[in-house]
């Protein structure tokens, strides 16, 4: 826990905070995150969310006239906006470091690979607008990102990931989450955009601390084939220990043109979890935005 004490009457000024002073200059907030609803597009691997409340207005009065209303939320930890912690995927029996999958989890949980180990992110963070670099609207069903696609849209951009870095992979996608038929987000028989194995590779070699993507597996999902297999989980989570983000809403940052801002996620610390929902932030200084505009 840490306190923060206000400085006493008369007392010197703080020293300047660069950070500080950013944001008393005014801050752009992306919201990156979708909103939970029951219905809205998820994997069929995981437990739906559901929303009830379960005491609701008037049920019960206090003697001063004042009542109040409560909740009851039960959804996977794998749905709607959400980052994949290391314990989420194996590979032959092991996890990321080659840990024994079997023997990492104790109790139910998993004390060494779990969601809570991740710390909260503030990052440098980088939009690679795939679409705009392809001249399209949005990628193809199944299509997969390559390399080569990633690379023209660094130059188009002139964005290069740092090591270290969230890189956010947009594929245009996200455009089908809030349409009327949730199947066509998910892609079962059409496909879904997104890298492949090549793709992951190149996300690793430039040290991303996480990468996430506007779609339900965030990697490309073949025709017809669904989740059957996740080889950009594999490189990523299992081979580079870099988490996954996915069903994110990139159609802003685009819109805007901002490829290039500072990332904020803080998971739930679910102690032992395989994940958890987020809801991930981009935020851009407000001289940075009227730049943009003009």
């Amino acid at each position: 826990m840490t306190t923060h004490l206000n400085t006493p009457s008369g007392a010197p000024a703080p020293e300047a905070d660069p950070l500080r002073e950013a944001v008393r200059g005014g801050v752009t907030i992306y919201d990156l995150g979708r909103p939970l609803f029951a219905g809205m597009p998820q994997s069929p691997n995981h437990p739906a969310y559901t929303h009830t409340l379960p005491r609701r207005h008037g049920d019960r009065t206090r003697s001063d006239g004042g009542s109040a209303a409560n909740d009851l939320i039960s959804m996977g930890t794998h749905v709607g906006t959400h980052i994949d912690a290391l314990a989420h995927v194996s590979q032959d029996g092991r996890l990321y470091g080659g840990a024994d999958a079997a023997a990492a989890c104790v109790g139910g949980r998993y004390p060494e690979h779990g969601v809570h180990t991740i710390a909260p992110m503030v990052r440098c963070g980088v939009l690679l607008d795939v679409p705009a670099a392809l001249g399209v609207e949005l990628c193809e069903p199944g299509y997969e990102i390559t390399p080569a696609d990633l690379d023209a849209t660094v130059r188009r951009q002139g964005t290069e990931p740092a090591p270290g870095d969230v890189i956010l992979v947009r594929s245009g996608w996200g455009r089908h989450f809030t349409g009327s038929d949730p199947q066509v987000y998910l892609g079962g028989e059409s496909g879904v955009p997104g890298v492949g194995e090549a793709g992951a590779h190149w996300l690793a070699e430039r040290g991303a601390h996480a990468v996430g993507a506007d779609t339900i597996a965030f990697e490309r999902l073949a025709p017809g084939q669904g989740h059957s297999v996740l080889p950009a989980h594999r490189v990523l989570l299992v081979e580079s220990g870099i988490y996954l983000i996915e069903t994110m809403e990139l159609d802003e940052l685009a819109r805007d043109g901002v490829h290039a801002f500072t990332f904020v996620l803080s998971p739930l610390p679910f102690f032992g979890a395989t994940g958890s929902p987020v809801r991930p932030l981009a935020l851009v200084t407000a001289q940075a935005g009227e730049a943009r505009r003009d």
